[in-house]
């Protein structure tokens, strides 16, 4: 009898937690200078040596590590990208997304869907962003996943959108800096400023450090209020954390804030209306919104009238970008 995808699907836990393992204890960072057997790895990594051993064979199984010798294991292409210093890594967003945190509130997703209460409150008593400003360890994982995610984004935002025709962009809820320092690295005559809460920017002097006579970093809540003064205010992968009225509340704020001739760019990926297989990546993210933030990724229709919502007007949307399907939505005041 064959094997059935949806047991593979069924099982689908198991590489995730795999995965997750090898990223916390740091083993691809053990293996980044080649080849070694089970027992070097266990000591430098901290773990029992004969289980990590059956866990590397269960890597070679996933095309993460390759088995040379009975007990000599390597890192694969694929591995590399375990690394903490791989300029694609996406060790962050493994620990984080596979970690136990997000691992609780996916295992709570009955309840919320019998409820409408997104499981991560339930399940920690507080809110997903009040939780990682507590957690200084798990805020560091959050902001470096963050960033892993937007350094692969960023160059098809660059392409698709011309940033050349502002003076000034203002990135809102910007984290650390990276998509702002990746778009005045593409624009040398563009000035920046980076608007996050307090906890946001404390690793911003890195990524904007090549950069840094452009570009002013404004600490702050967007729920309050925003800087005036720019051209452009790029909102990535703000406006699905927040279900409506809050979403609103953050575009009427930018809209308060904005001349008439600035315009503001809102940068997510878009709910088809008719789902398929090959969009399974915008669902799988907004069941993560469902249960963790009470947000919710949106269609163009929904995107357009949370924008009339809140005084704007949409004008373009460009996409979707690779390697994600995020979308340009250009909007302007109405």
């Amino acid at each position: 009898m064959s094997r059935s995808p949806l047991l593979d699907l069924a099982f689908g836990y198991m590489p995730a937690q795999m995965l997750h393992v090898a990223a916390e204890i740091g083993l691809a960072d053990a293996l980044a200078d080649g080849p070694r057997p089970s027992a070097e790895l266990a000591r430098e990594t901290g773990t029992h040596a004969p289980s990590l051993y059956r866990l590397l064979r269960g890597l070679t199984g996933l095309g993460v590590v390759e088995q040379k010798e009975r007990d000599l294991f390597a890192l694969t292409a694929e591995g590399q990208r375990l690394r903490t210093d791989a300029p694609d890594s996406i060790r962050a967003l493994v620990r984080l997304f596979c970690g136990p945190d997000v691992w609780r509130t996916w295992g709570d997703m009955t309840e919320t869907l019998r409820t409408g209460e997104y499981a991560w409150k339930r399940v920690t008593g507080t809110t997903s962003f009040e939780y990682f400003e507590s957690n200084e360890e798990l805020s560091a994982t959050f902001n470096e996943a963050m960033a892993e995610h937007t350094r692969a984004v960023a160059p098809g935002i660059i392409e698709a959108h011309d940033f050349g025709r502002y003076g000034t962009v203002a990135d809102l809820g910007g984290g650390d800096g990276t998509l702002l320092a990746a778009i005045l690295r593409a624009n040398p005559g563009l000035r920046g400023m980076l608007f996050d809460l307090p906890a946001g920017l404390a690793a911003a002097s890195g990524p904007l450090e090549d950069v840094a006579d452009r570009a002013e970093t404004v600490p702050g809540d967007f729920f309050e209020a925003v800087p005036e003064g720019a051209d452009a205010y790029v909102l990535k992968s703000v406006i699905h954390d927040w279900h409506d009225e809050k979403a609103t509340a953050i575009l009427r704020n930018v809209r308060a804030a904005m001349r008439p001739d600035a315009r503001v760019l809102v940068l997510e990926q878009v709910m088809p209306e008719i789902v398929t297989p090959e969009t399974r990546g915008v669902v799988h993210n907004d069941l993560n919104m469902l249960v963790s933030t009470g947000g919710r990724e949106r269609t163009e229709a929904e995107f357009r009238e949370l924008l009339e919502g809140a005084g704007l007007t949409a004008v373009s949307l460009t996409g979707p970008l690779p390697p994600s399907a995020y979308h340009v939505i250009e909007a302007r005041p109405a």
